[in-house]
């Protein structure tokens, strides 16, 4: 072989190992990307599946946390809920003016039939019909 060969052979083959050496590195980070790309799509179709499965599902009515009515600050209001406690049935304004040991005049009547609206309002108490109030049962 010629000496000016010699050399170009010598610079061919480090190159040539050279540019196999990083094609190795190049295919190991392929295989480890290829690894991580089909990790990635399952993940996705796992989603894609359970995104299906809950728009699938039937519309939920959501717990209503009810909390119990505030009652107003008089005392008449709570002395009315005992009456009710304690009653057989529904009961007139009248009634429970009776059962109050008040004296049945028009204004007693009058006042005890607007607290018995504003617990009918506060769903405490039910109006079964005109003038006829009952305690509402949880």
């Amino acid at each position: 072989m010629d000496d000016q060969v010699t050399p170009l052979l010598e610079r061919i083959d480090a190159r040539e190992r050279s540019l196999v050496g990083d094609a190795a590195q190049i295919r190991a980070q392929m295989d480890e990307l290829t690894t991580r790309l089909r990790e990635l799509d399952a993940e996705i179709e796992s989603l894609a599946v359970t995104r299906k499965t809950l728009l699938a599902l039937p519309p939920t009515t959501p717990e209503s946390a009810e909390e119990p009515p505030v009652l107003p600050a008089h005392p008449a209001y709570q002395q009315i809920l005992d009456v009710f406690a304690d009653a057989a049935g529904p009961m007139r304004a009248r009634d429970l003016c009776q059962a109050l040991d008040l004296p049945l005049k028009p204004k007693n009547i009058e006042s005890t039939r607007h607290k018995l609206k504003r617990l009918v309002s506060l769903d405490v108490l039910a109006e079964t019909e005109p003038g006829l109030f009952i305690q509402r049962r949880p």
